[in-house]
């Protein structure tokens, strides 16, 4: 699986992306973002989930754990339920009209069936009609394998549909300067790899990123990643 889903052939290359012209997002009606973790949707995809929705798209999250094994810890309470509500809290500063929360192991993404998590995303994006997936990139950008899990069953899953995957990624740059800093295994790729330059405004990401109290900690590597993008957001074509 791993080898298909990273073959050159897979995805767009660069200058080739449909609808973009390699400074935009296509005008899709519907999107659904699949990430593995409450707080994915708005440390890593925020700007770009509020752009899609502040341009007309329906845009959803299947978040796939319940993000119950952090180490962060910012507010006193059970992590189940306290990351549950911030979930829900952030879509709505986003602009998500819709949550799906499954309860899959945190941490142990990758110990599941790949076709189950596959099934679950498949029936989830046509119930909101989905035109395309987005979410990390195949390397998961942190090393998370729950992040690579999550990326996986999301090409699976667009592979049944038919439709495209949007991964967010860094430039590598920004992922070598966060590996140097913290020792964290970011991954990022040479502009060559990346396929969407997408300038954002991360006034909305940021009202979001707030309302995950537990995880917002401050001097995360979080929020260092955020400064070093600036306004700017890099995607590549995981599936076209």
């Amino acid at each position: 699986m791993d080898e298909q889903l990273q073959d050159p052939a897979d995805r767009v290359e660069d200058g080739d992306s449909p609808g973009t012209g390699g400074t935009g997002l296509p005008g899709w009606d519907s999107v659904l973002a699949v990430v593995a973790h409450p707080d994915d949707e708005s440390f890593g995809l925020g700007a770009v989930l509020s752009g899609l929705a502040d341009a007309g798209a329906e845009v959803s999250v299947l978040c796939l754990t319940r993000g119950e094994a952090s180490t962060l810890h910012g507010v006193p309470g059970d992590l189940t339920a306290l990351r549950a509500g911030e979930l829900t809290a952030a879509a709505q500063e986003l602009g998500v009209g819709d949550v799906t929360l499954l309860t899959h192991p945190d941490g142990a993404l990758a110990d599941v069936d790949t076709g189950e998590l596959a099934e679950q995303v498949v029936a989830i994006a046509r119930r909101s009609g989905a035109q395309a997936l987005v979410g990390f990139d195949l390397s998961g950008v942190s090393g998370h394998p729950d992040h690579v899990a999550a990326t996986q069953v999301a090409v699976q899953a667009a592979d049944v549909l038919g439709i495209p995957v949007l991964g967010w990624t860094l430039p590598v740059g920004v992922a070598r300067q966060l590996r140097e800093e913290y020792g964290a295994p970011f991954d990022g790729h040479e502009e060559v790899d990346v396929d969407v330059v997408l300038p954002v405004d991360r006034e909305r990401q940021l009202r979001a990123v707030r309302c995950h109290a537990s995880q917002a900690v401050p001097g995360s590597v979080l929020w260092r990643r955020l400064e070093l993008l600036g306004d700017t957001e890099h995607l590549r074509w995981l599936r076209r």
